[in-house]
């Protein structure tokens, strides 16, 4: 079955139960509201029995058979909850997956929680086999683009709304943080009566909370976003993240940006150029046009600015690295 959304989940939950529900993903709180909204759906539809088991450590997974098969003295219907928190469930664990799938128990209600699944376990015989018959939520990150209508969506909820200006402003203090966006979109329910909130008032109540992560730099950068940039390196330089890290997205991006640009030069596609540069999702799309934005002489130029801050980190240069990357960083993310 295709993955929902956590908004598809809701309307599919009212629609009626299924018996089998797969919850994975990257972004914790999507996967924790998400599973809270399937157990709260069993509870008012009579699933008044909960078994949770944890699969981690040396688990027995013949425990998953009993309780499939074991009934209630007291209900008739059970919610049958299996956590694997490191993600793999090993051979044993994978037949017993498989077979829950091919066969979920009567008059139980399973949820099956994963965290983040790396490729090879996407193209797993269990995952294919509880993908094909469960209700699956994939918990994915909200990104910065998304994370306006996310956070609009929420406040809606709550009668609620935001300027388009205001809701930018409330996406960049709290982006990469979603649980600390959801705090702070309640808060403003606890503030504000219904209706639209004043820019004034948010600002003067939205607490910066923002985290970024090094490898979002990339995206921001590419994408020609300065100010996104400047914010998340001091984001970054505040939560005292190592230099180094953000010296090795600056310089690899060069050094690609470059590469793509012979490439392209020598009649291949983008497309052709991207498991050799490993230029996936927005990275790839963003690639070209950062290219023709940046121009090869500036890039050519930062490479020794590159050189510069790696000397700074190490000592053998007098200067601050952080003020060099931001150098890069503003070049990189400048208009030609």
């Amino acid at each position: 079955m295709p993955s929902l959304s956590a908004d598809a989940l809701a309307g599919q939950l009212e629609r009626g139960l299924a018996p089998l529900y797969f919850v994975h993903g990257e972004e914790a709180l999507i996967a924790l509201e998400a599973a809270d909204a399937i157990r709260a759906a069993a509870r008012a539809a009579g699933y008044g029995e909960r078994e949770v088991l944890i699969a981690e450590g040396g688990f027995d997974w013949s425990r998953l058979a009993e309780a499939s098969q074991s009934l209630s003295l007291f209900t008739s219907l059970k919610l049958l909850e299996i956590r694997i928190p490191g993600g793999k469930p090993g051979n044993e664990g994978a037949a017993a997956l498989q077979a829950l799938a091919e066969a979920p128990p009567e008059d139980t209600l399973t949820l099956v929680i994963f965290p983040k699944l790396e490729k090879t376990q996407l193209s797993s015989k269990w995952f294919t086999a509880l993908a094909a018959a469960a209700q699956v939520v994939e918990a994915k990150p909200v990104g910065r683009a998304e994370l306006p209508g996310w956070i609009a969506r929420r406040l809606k909820r709550q009668g609620q709304t935001l300027s388009v200006e205001a809701l930018q402003f409330f996406a960049d203090r709290v982006e990469g943080n979603l649980l600390a966006a959801r705090q702070e979109v309640d808060k403003l329910a606890l503030l504000f009566p219904e209706g639209e909130i004043g820019f004034d008032d948010l600002s003067a109540s939205v607490a910066n909370v923002a985290r970024f992560d090094v490898f979002q730099l990339s995206e921001a950068w590419l994408s020609g976003d300065g100010a996104r940039v400047a914010r998340m390196l001091d984001g970054l330089e505040a939560e005292g993240e190592a230099p180094v890290l953000v010296l090795w997205a600056a310089s690899e991006d060069v050094r690609t940006l470059l590469k793509l640009r012979q490439g392209l030069k020598d009649g291949r596609t983008v497309r052709d150029l991207a498991r050799e540069l490993r230029l996936w999702g927005d990275r790839q799309r963003l690639a070209e046009p950062a290219l023709k934005r940046i121009g090869p002489r500036t890039l050519m130029e930062l490479l020794p600015e590159c050189a510069r801050a790696d000397r700074q980190i190490k000592g053998a240069e007098v200067g601050d690295a952080w003020l060099t990357l931001r150098r890069v960083a503003a070049r990189l993310a400048a208009s030609r």
